[in-house]
């Protein structure tokens, strides 16, 4: 660069005196990217070469993260993946619907899954010609029947466990039936991450995450992720979507992401064996009607959760006999605990969803799946466990 005045000189960037790489992934904190000359501008917009351009469209940040998610999804197999990343859970789950879904198609769903994404479904999607069918997932004949009668659905959406209710889906026969008729299918893995369940292992199309939740674990960003085994949609369609309807991920959020995995091993076994003790006492205790965790054997998909799941989660939730009332108290009662709508935190939070998470959902959907009055949902920490029924037993009375 030719000599320039001194007010110039500081608006310039100075070359990256990088010699060695970085340990640990850096975060890249630009908005757009400067190109060698005009050609190689060129090649990269008509897409005859690779390359950054505008932190919408990606970012080395977050496209390291991506391809650490992809390969945790599929993790132990051969096949390969590709992930993209959202701003937040729910910007994933409508990005891959808007990618895949057009005006009269309808997408098949259970009544038990999380609150705002009941209402994405609901008051969103349902302005623009997509419709919600409700049923059981849990009744592989009923599924089967729903999809006989109406040729408009497309597309099956699940979580498993579900949230709040912790009810477990049979991924398998979800995907046979699926196959038989055409559709595709979406599982909400947010609950047990890559670790616990690989959803695309068993035949799934594609996965999502809130990463907001265990894989950051930390409570200190909010991102989402669409991962699947079919790479040309997800670069051709979803990417495509992310990229025009601005629900990318940001650097940071994106690091922090990638923090968090390096102990999602460690703090999920703890996860899952404080949720185990506390399900087991909460199962005994005389307030108490009855515990929703898939490791108990008196969970009605025990058997289900023991086959795709190598450990039945740190989410559960449980029915108290005083209702609403009783809800109430429960959480007011709290000391240690925290009070917060959210999950996958190295801490114990709670949740009463009848007043929070599933306040707009209408009460009588809400009850027909289990989400009463007197539900409260616990994502159970990795403090001590005595600690932890110690807090408990505080809101039980």
């Amino acid at each position: 660069m030719s000599k320039v005045r001194f007010g110039s000189f500081c608006v310039k960037e100075e070359k990256d005196t990088r010699t060695t790489k970085p340990h640990v992934l850096p975060i890249y904190a630009t908005s757009s990217f400067d190109f060698e000359d005009i050609h190689e501008g060129i090649e990269i917009f008509k897409g005859n070469a690779s390359g950054h351009v505008y932190g919408r469209y990606g970012n080395p940040t977050v496209n390291t993260v991506e391809q650490k998610l992809a390969k945790l999804e599929v993790f132990g197999s051969d096949d390969q993946a590709a992930a993209v990343m959202f701003s937040s859970g729910m910007s994933a789950i409508s990005s891959l619907l808007l990618s895949y879904l057009k005006a009269g198609d309808k997408v098949l769903t259970q009544g038990n899954i999380y609150g705002g994404t009941t209402e994405l479904f609901t008051k969103i999607f349902s302005n623009y010609n997509i419709e919600t069918i409700l049923t059981d997932l849990t009744d592989i004949e009923k599924v089967d029947e729903v999809i006989k009668q109406d040729s408009a659905i497309k597309m099956i959406y699940f979580e498993t466990p579900a949230n709040p209710s912790l009810a477990c889906i049979d991924i398998t026969k979800i995907v046979e039936v699926a196959r038989a008729h055409d559709l595709i299918t979406v599982a909400d893995n947010t609950f047990c991450t890559p670790y616990l369940q690989q959803p695309l292992n068993m035949g799934v199309d594609y996965v999502l995450h809130s990463t907001t939740k265990y894989l950051n674990g930390h409570g200190n960003g909010i991102a989402g992720v669409v991962i699947s085994k079919d790479i040309d949609f997800m670069r051709e369609k979803v990417w495509t979507s992310m990229k025009l309807l601005g629900t990318n991920s940001n650097p940071f959020d994106a690091w922090l992401v990638n923090n968090g995995m390096k102990t999602l091993e460690l703090r999920m076994d703890r996860h899952c064996d404080n949720a185990m003790r506390l399900a087991t006492f909460l199962q005994e205790h005389p307030q108490v009607a009855f515990v929703n965790y898939p490791g108990l054997k008196t969970h009605p998909h025990h058997d289900i959760a023991s086959a795709q799941m190598s450990q039945y989660g740190g989410m559960l939730s449980f029915e108290l006999k005083g209702g609403m009332e009783a809800g109430l108290k429960f959480m007011n009662a709290l000391e240690m605990c925290a009070l917060a709508p959210t999950l996958g935190d190295v801490d114990t939070l709670v949740l009463h969803p009848a007043s929070s998470s599933h306040i707009k959902i209408d009460k009588a959907i809400r009850e027909a799946n289990g989400i009463t009055d007197g539900l409260i949902r616990m994502s159970t920490g990795i403090e001590n466990i005595e600690d932890i029924i110690e807090d408990a037993s505080r809101g039980l009375g």
